[in-house]
């Protein structure tokens, strides 16, 4: 009964998510700016978070320009959930045109050489639109997740992410698969600036003015599997349209010195979020621990 009621809540849900996807574009980047001003100005959605977040970060900034960055980050994030509203029904054709890769051939090369590769990004942009590359790239691409606490809209959210041919998998797996599959290299995702649960003190590093703990699960993964590591840079173009770069972090991960994947990750992924400081997920608590 339990699990009947659930498949006709989720059933409601992406039914209700498909007909509003069909609205033109324009109609809801309206939408966008009116969830922008209420979650600002009315609500103030974690504004606390985003606020301490920010001027932790920028020291040198006064808050007048904290501020700009702050509704900046509003906007962007209210945009990226309309844009990802409407990928439950755009068309292949128009969801390919969204996005520009830049030097994506380096992990077509690893892979036709036999070699894994892990993909490491952080919350920049919306990345939500790489659920297309599969239409783009000629290799197979695996995304790990953490599952949602709520599960009809966790159902959801993997629906939209695999509707173009990417393979979800729950992080609590990835060992496994990508070990098992070992005569079939593949391109893995993960989304790593999290706060770990687990605080491992050689994994700390000084990132944003803040000392940082930072998962070490693709280093280590690398490392077992000797799979390349790149960096995946988001930033965007204009209002829906985003530029996606491919840069190397160790392509030869089995002689890598211990931390350097990771130290060379939180490099990369520190000059994403100074790029365009409004794009990043600020209202995550990224320092909690």
């Amino acid at each position: 009964m339990k699990n009947s009621c659930r498949g006709l809540l989720f059933h409601g849900l992406y039914i209700g998510a498909y007909m509003l996807s069909l609205l033109p574009m324009s109609l809801l980047y309206k939408f966008a700016d009116w969830a922008y001003l209420l979650m600002y100005h009315v609500f103030s959605y974690r504004k606390s978070v985003v606020i301490q977040n920010l001027s932790r970060s920028f020291p040198d900034k006064r808050y007048g320009e904290i501020e700009v960055i702050m509704k900046g980050f509003y906007r962007s994030f209210c945009d990226n959930c309309v844009e990802i509203l409407k990928s439950v029904s755009i068309p292949a054709c128009r969801q390919k045109r969204k996005i520009v890769l830049i030097d994506f051939d380096m992990i077509e090369r690893q892979i036709r050489q036999g070699r894994h590769v892990i993909a490491s990004m952080g919350h920049c942009g919306n990345w939500e639109i790489l659920n297309v590359l599969p239409l783009l790239l000629n290799v197979n691409i695996n995304a790990v997740y953490k599952p949602l606490k709520t599960k009809c809209v966790d159902r959801l959210m993997l629906k939209i992410r695999s509707r173009f041919g990417v393979n979800l998998i729950p992080a609590q797996s990835v060992v496994r698969h990508i070990v098992s599959n070992k005569d079939n290299p593949s391109l893995y995702f993960f989304i790593a600036d999290q706060c770990p649960v687990i605080v491992d003190g050689a994994y700390r590093f000084d990132f944003l003015h803040q000392t940082t703990s930072v998962f070490s699960g693709v280093e280590k993964l690398a490392g077992i599997t000797r799979s390349g590591v790149v960096y995946i840079h988001v930033s965007r173009i204009s209002r829906g349209i985003y530029r996606i770069e491919c840069k190397e972090i160790s392509l030869h991960s089995e002689s890598a010195v211990k931390t350097e994947i990771t130290r060379n990750y939180i490099r990369h992924l520190e000059q994403n979020i100074l790029k365009n400081p409004s794009d990043w997920l600020w209202s995550h608590k990224r320092w909690k621990r």
